[in-house]
């Protein structure tokens, strides 16, 4: 819901961080462990107890260190489990549509087509079945068991709320994805936050991107009604992604000339070396010691220093997904996102070429205020179009939604260079549409509302 400035100014005012879910606005820990675990709720009193106790678990964004560390609980919220716990129709449709739509629905505006489309979805993923989401963020697997156990005694002896999926992730010990590039490099900085950004060259957005009840870029107000349920609460995607890790080596080998091509084409694809450097620091051969360097390795811009991409392609990941000072189509700062991914299943061993038919890939998760103009605009016009940047239906080399119709062409002088046709490398195995409550929306949501 859009609220107006003029009759809200009651709303906007410093974030209330001690009312904020830490997970809204907190990098994970690097390294780190995760747990997934969804629920349904078969009773709705059970279901508002969940709630009631769910909110003695949350750890806020006030606290710097949670009892556990680097550790903290996450709850969040579907459509259907808002309307489970009881929540009037009246206030559910001031939530953002997309939301009330969910996941599943919206597949088609976000390339879940073919293989990753609903119907071969994980089960419940994407089902009307799926009420609430509990995510467990640790540094280390003996932290992350103590926060579950810590979480225990909010689902447990519940006979009405029932654990129906659960998904473990973790950090490989290179502290990479399963395609091989180092993960979790990027951050924004949120106004009031207390949480640098990653990029310093970067002007810190407003809370209202992310946070509900605050000004956002636009100067707008967004807040689902009643106050008490949508204030300090955001918007969280979560998204299980299979990746095709042998076929994504054989493409990088099919198309080079020899291992030091193959890490440049890889380079050129992702917008990084897999070391985590960045083309735009290190355009020449990967720098690891850069790539380490949190506080080197994401500062930097491309307007001024290469604006027709020929250092680093327009068309690769990390330039879509955030093209930072780029001139493009619409407003960059208005489709920031706040991204976390952690990875899950065993890694395909060094060097395999063959599919061993072993499940893994990415938890992927988006933080926001904005479904449509963040993730659903993001996902659909600039990882599935390649117009904003002059290149027409092209879609991003690395997790588009390719049928193998259309290469990748990096930008070269005298010549570009043009690759083979792209498989499609990352499948959608699942994912939901969720609200992540404050911690006085949680209060709220165990009462009676009938």
């Amino acid at each position: 819901m859009t609220v107006d400035p003029d009759s809200a100014l009651e709303l906007d005012s410093a974030l209330e961080l001690d009312d904020i879910q830490r997970g809204v606005l907190s990098p994970r820990p690097t390294p780190y462990a995760a747990t997934y675990l969804a629920f349904r709720i078969d009773e709705r009193d059970h279901g508002r107890e969940l709630m009631r106790r769910a909110s003695a678990v949350v750890t806020s964004a006030a606290e710097p260190v949670s009892p556990l560390g680097e550790t903290w609980v996450s709850v969040a919220v579907t459509c259907r489990g808002l309307e489970t716990l009881g929540v009037p129709p009246a206030s559910l449709s001031t939530f953002a549509w997309e939301f009330r739509q969910g996941m599943a629905a919206r597949a088609r505006t976000l390339g879940d087509v073919g293989d990753s489309a609903p119907e071969h979805w994980e089960v419940p993923l994407g089902s009307p079945d799926v009420h609430v989401v509990f995510t467990a963020v640790a540094p280390d697997p003996e932290h992350l068991w103590a926060a579950v156990d810590r979480a225990r005694p909010a689902y447990e002896r519940l006979a009405g709320v029932t654990a129906i999926w659960r998904q473990d992730c973790y950090a490989l010990p290179t502290e990479t994805e399963h395609f091989g590039y180092r993960d979790g490099i990027s951050h924004p900085a949120v106004e009031g936050s207390g949480t640098p950004g990653s990029n310093r060259l970067e002007v810190p957005l407003k809370a209202g991107e992310f946070v509900l009840g605050y000004r956002d870029e636009l100067g707008g107000l967004q807040s689902p009604e009643p106050n008490e349920l949508g204030r300090n609460g955001s918007y969280a995607v979560f998204r299980k992604l299979h990746q095709k890790v042998a076929e994504f080596r054989r493409y990088l080998k099919g198309n080079s000339t020899g291992p030091q091509d193959e890490e440049l084409i890889a380079a050129k694809i992702m917008g990084r070396w897999r070391s985590g450097a960045p083309l735009a620091l290190a355009p020449q051969s990967d720098d690891p010691a850069l790539g380490a360097d949190p506080e080197r390795r994401n500062t930097f811009l491309y307007e001024s220093d290469d604006p027709a991409g020929f250092t680093t392609p327009g068309g690769c990941h990390i330039r879509r997904a955030n093209p930072r000072d780029a001139a493009v189509a619409g407003e960059v700062r208005l489709h920031r996102m706040i991204r976390r991914g952690a990875v899950y299943g065993p890694p395909l061993p060094e060097g395999v070429l063959e599919d061993d038919g072993v499940d893994r890939g990415l938890l992927f998760a988006f933080v926001g205020a904005h479904l449509g103009r963040q993730f659903e605009f993001v996902q659909s016009q600039w990882m599935n179009d390649g117009v904003f940047f002059g290149a027409n239906d092209a879609r991003d080399p690395v997790t588009g939604s390719h049928d193998g119709s259309a290469g990748f062409t990096i930008p070269r002088r005298p010549l570009r260079r043009r690759l083979a046709p792209l498989p499609r490398f990352v499948v959608t195995r699942g994912g939901e549409y969720c609200f992540l409550p404050s911690l006085t929306a949680l209060r709220w949501l165990g009462d009676p509302h009938d």
